[in-house]
C-alpha cells in the first residue's frame, strides 16, 4: 500500500496537523488512516500513503500526507505520540533519509578516506544512518561515524552532497553526505552494522565504490580536499 494515492474522509483532528479518516481506493476499503498535513482540512483529501504503522492494540494504520508534503519516520513517530496510549510497533515508511560523512584523516601529505562495508553488502561506501527525532543532519553523521567506526569527526563547512534514490522498489530513500575531518585512523567497527572498513586514497576509492551516487561525492570531495587543516 505504501505509495497508493487515495481519498480520505476526514474525521477530525486529532492534534496539530494530525487527523483521522478513513482511505480508499481501487483496491482499499474504508481503510482506517491518519493523516498528516501542513494545511487544515475539510471533510474530504486526495494524498498518498507514506507509511503503513502497526499500533499495539489497534492493528495496522495508513499514513497519508497531501501530494508534495514529505514526512520521514521521526517525524511522523512524533506527531502519532501526541496520541494517548499510541504504541508504535512496527512502522515501514515511503520516505527514508540518512546522514553519514566522508571521513578523512591526513598523515603529512598523506590523505585517506576512510570506506565501510555493511553487513550483507558487496560494495564498500561511507558511514552513514538513519535520522533520528531532533537530530540535525550534522548530529546524525557525527553520531552514526561514531557508533559504526569509534572515530571522532568534525565537519567539515560548505561541503554538502545529496543522493537521492530508490533502492527497494517505491521506497525513497534520502542519504546527505557531509565531509568531515578526524585526528586518529584507530577505528573500532560496530559488528552489528559493519562488516569491514579500509582506508585509501581518493583515486583507489574510485575502484573500491562502484555506486553512481558515490562516485559523484567521491569527485566533488577531491573538489574540496584543499580546506582540510
Amino acid at each position: 500500500m505504501i505509495a497508493k494515492k487515495v481519498r480520505v474522509n476526514v474525521y477530525g483532528m486529532l492534534a496539530d496537523g494530525l487527523y483521522s479518516g478513513y482511505a480508499n481506493a481501487d483496491t482499499i476499503k474504508n481503510k482506517s488512516a491518519y493523516i498528516i498535513s501542513k494545511k487544515p482540512l475539510r471533510d474530504f483529501m486526495f494524498g498518498v500513503v507514506i507509511a503503513v504503522v502497526t499500533l499495539k492494540g489497534a492493528g495496522e494504520k495508513l499514513i497519508v500526507a497531501p501530494e508534495g508534503e514529505i514526512y520521514y519516520e521521526p517525524t511522523i513517530r512524533e506527531k502519532l505520540s501526541a496520541l494517548r496510549n499510541a504504541q508504535v510497533e512496527k512502522i515501514s515508511c515511503l520516505y527514508e533519509k540518512s546522514c553519514g560523512a566522508i571521513v578523512i584523516h591526513k598523515n603529512g601529505d598523506r590523505c585517506r578516506i576512510l570506506l565501510v562495508r555493511n553487513h550483507n553488502g558487496r560494495n564498500y561506501s561511507f558511514p552513514k544512518g538513519h535520522v533520528e527525532y531532533g537530530e540535525t543532519e550534522e548530529e546524525t553523521a557525527i553520531r552514526e561515524v561514531k557508533e559504526e567506526t569509534g572515530l571522532d569527526i568534525r565537519i567539515i563547512d560548505s561541503f554538502r552532497e545529496v543522493a537521492d534514490y530508490c533502492p527497494f522498489g517505491k521506497i525513497r530513500k534520502r542519504v546527505v553526505f557531509f565531509m568531515a575531518q578526524t585526528m586518529s585512523d584507530k577505528v573500532h567497527i560496530q559488528e552489528e552494522e559493519i562488516d569491514s572498513y579500509i582506508w585509501v586514497n581518493l583515486e583507489d576509492a574510485h575502484t573500491r565504490c562502484t555506486y553512481d551516487n558515490d562516485l559523484r561525492v567521491i569527485r566533488k570531495a577531491r573538489e574540496n580536499i584543499d580546506k582540510l587543516a
